[in-house]
């Protein structure tokens, strides 16, 4: 899995490729509401830290920081030139990209304002076990037993998911969001991801991969992308909540709520904006698809968010 993301010609590091956005469908891409409640929880954090003269928006598995532009253009412009925004990525720096958009392959350390991962933990690689040996993944996708689990990774299967057939272990998850968030000084980090807690693990796993669009056998070969749903309640960390996507984005104010029917005659074009942003909102907000995608938000030295 890591050869396949990130090694030589990886899926997310090949240079000239169309970025996530060119193989499936983010949140971000979805719709520019997306963006503008991410805005929202950073104006929430800058009141929060009592709007300090920088504030650091970082981006942790930014594509080709299509999230930072929206969320740049949505925000106040006496607060836009206080941000501080990262980009965080394998991949190189996109051509054109926001010159204030700084572009790095790890989380600056000591950040003041909102760490954001969106769908970044399920790219994290990680290793499968079946019938109590690790699953063995060839190039071509052929997957065979392997040796048995060493004691970390028995430990982890144990407490977070025990008695399976296949399993997941999310510790390498685990481990890298415990990294970012230890980068956050003061502020909000919030993972955002496909994912599953302990008593809705699914008994087969999660492992599959994506392809202009379309869901393909997970082959590690770099032709795909190759994920896995993330067991986000072992990722959080003291005084840290788990959310659906619709209900932080409803706490946000993404409504699907159709506009009232008094607008169209009153005007016309207004009504017409309202009924397909409150249709926006319906996809990002829908039970059974982007509604149900899970929301770790973990305070750092700030009270919680009342989302």
């Amino acid at each position: 899995m890591e050869s396949a993301l990130y090694g030589p010609d990886g899926f997310y590091v090949r240079p000239g490729g169309p970025g996530p956005a060119g193989h499936f469908r983010t949140s971000v891409h979805a719709s520019p509401l997306y963006a503008r409640a991410v805005a929202r929880l950073l104006l929430w954090v800058d009141e929060a830290l009592g709007r300090p003269e920088e504030l650091d928006l970082v981006d942790v598995g930014a594509g080709r920081g299509e999230l930072l532009t929206g969320v740049l253009a949505e925000l106040p412009p006496e607060t836009a030139a206080r941000v501080r925004p990262y980009g965080v990525e394998r991949a190189g720096r996109p051509d054109g990209l926001d010159p204030r958009i700084r572009w790095t392959g790890e989380p600056p350390g000591g950040t003041r304002g909102l760490l954001f991962a969106n769908e970044w933990l399920d790219n994290v690689p990680l290793d499968i076990v079946e019938d109590g040996l690790y699953v063995e993944v060839a190039r071509d996708g052929t997957q065979s037993a392997g040796d048995s689990p060493d004691g970390r990774d028995l430990a982890w299967l144990e407490r977070w998911w025990p008695g399976a057939g296949r399993a997941e272990i999310g510790r390498p998850r685990d481990e890298a969001w415990a990294a970012a968030v230890a980068t956050v000084e003061r502020g909000l980090a919030v993972a955002v991801d496909y994912a599953h807690t302990r008593d809705t693990r699914p008994p087969y796993g999660t492992l599959t991969g994506f392809r202009a669009g379309r869901e393909v056998a997970p082959v590690p070969d770099g032709s795909c992308d190759v994920t896995a749903h993330v067991a986000l309640d072992a990722c959080a960390g003291p005084g840290a909540v788990l959310l659906t996507q619709r209900e932080a984005l409803t706490a946000l104010g993404v409504s699907g709520a159709r506009p009232p029917l008094a607008l169209a005659s009153q005007d016309p074009a207004a009504y017409v904006r309202a009924l397909s942003s409150a249709g926006e909102a319906a996809e990002l907000t829908a039970r059974g698809g982007l509604g149900d995608f899970g929301w770790l938000v973990q305070p750092v030295d700030v009270g919680p968010w009342p989302g």
